[in-house]
């Protein structure tokens, strides 16, 4: 790149993951190569409005006892207005009128969860015509949705834990489908949200009294649910860049998540500091196990047509490997796995950035 790019940093949102999106923004704009890109900060509100936001990565530091948040500041950033620009705009609180924010070179939506990892953001990218950092419709819904990821790495002949699916109507009309679920699939089983991340909503079900209490917490992120076979093996996550056009999908070395006082790897623990977990990164794998862990990282990316990246999470039992599930933006925090991962591999954090930027542009500009 040979002039400074202007990267539009997209983060907060409509999910209960708000407050981990903040924190990813706060580990960017702390990093982000300043001399390569001017960056406006865009938050978005619970309530779903587009602010303009303080460049100031402080702000948004991950604290157990006051999670960063995007508040209503009476500002509006709207969108160009048709897809033959790529101009920003801005409305102050005082109703003082819009100015420009200049134009935009690309958008890097680090948004987690619906409303933002789920394709939706994608879309009204896709339909305003402006470049942007990772996955597309597609690839983001499928990544969201843990019942269709299934479906459609069993497709691609890709290992996955048994589950069952049951909806909101199902648990009130004819909860006896859970209850037959984990006697099929036998217990313990854990019982998630289809369309959540971050480990939010999530219950593990050693006993068959703990199911509704598990229906209850997941039903309140996602009227879809599944259970799922709990497996028993080690716990490991590797992530996903894309390459440049002409070049080869890429995988990091494998992180491994230890659980000694948990029962498993939940919300407190990935972003808040709780006790009873340890990330290991690089993982203690054989050559073989973890070119195998790359191999089918890369088929699942591929499978569900992914762009940029991702993290997928493994499981390896006594019978081999077993996909969890594909994140399409990953936590993203300096502390979190996919940099890690990647900083176990070569990169810095500065310099992922810069790769993830650098790969939409090329890719943009080939289409």
């Amino acid at each position: 790149m040979t002039h400074k790019l202007t990267v539009a940093l997209l983060f907060g949102g409509r999910s209960s993951e708000h407050s981990i999106s903040c924190a990813t923004a706060g580990g960017v704009l702390a990093a982000i190569d300043r001399e390569r890109y001017d960056v406006i900060p865009i938050g978005i509100t619970r309530d779903g409005a587009f602010v303009l936001e303080v460049d100031d990565p402080a702000r948004f530091a991950l604290n157990a006892d006051e999670l960063p948040e995007v508040f209503d500041n009476g500002s509006r950033v709207r969108w160009p207005e048709s897809t033959l620009s790529r101009q920003l705009t801005v409305t102050d609180g005082a109703g003082l009128g819009s100015r420009s924010l200049g134009n935009v070179d690309l958008v890097f939506p680090i948004l987690h969860g619906p409303f933002g990892e789920d394709g939706t953001i994608q879309g009204l990218l896709e339909l305003t015509g402006l470049p942007y950092v990772g996955s597309g419709v597609l690839a983001s819904a499928l990544g969201m949705d843990k019942h269709f990821t299934k479906t459609v790495f069993q497709q691609a002949s890709l290992p996955v834990a048994p589950w069952r699916t049951i909806t909101a109507d199902d648990w009130a009309e004819a909860p006896g489908m859970a209850h037959a679920a984990i006697e099929e699939l036998g217990l313990p089983v854990f019982v998630k949200p289809a369309r959540a991340g971050s480990s939010v909503g999530v219950s593990k079900v050693s006993t068959r009294d703990q199911l509704p209490e598990a229906m209850r917490v997941a039903l309140a992120e996602d009227e879809k649910v599944l259970i799922e076979a709990a497996l028993v093996g080690r716990e490991l996550e590797i992530a996903v860049l894309q390459g440049r056009p002409g070049e080869p999908t890429r995988a990091s070395v494998a992180g491994e998540v230890l659980v000694s006082g948990r029962d498993f790897y939940d919300f407190a623990a990935k972003y808040l500091g709780a006790a009873g977990i340890d990330l290991i990164c690089p993982a203690d794998l054989t050559a073989a196990e973890l070119a195998e862990m790359q191999r089918l990282a890369i088929r699942a990316f591929d499978a569900i047509d992914g762009a940029g990246l991702a993290r997928v999470d493994f499981f390896h039992t006594e019978g081999g490997w077993v996909i969890n599930e594909i994140n399409t933006m990953p936590g993203f925090t300096p502390i979190s796995m996919f940099p890690s991962c990647w900083l176990a591999s070569g990169y810095t954090y500065p310099q992922l950035i810069d790769e993830l930027i650098e790969v939409a542009v090329s890719r943009t500009a080939k289409r």
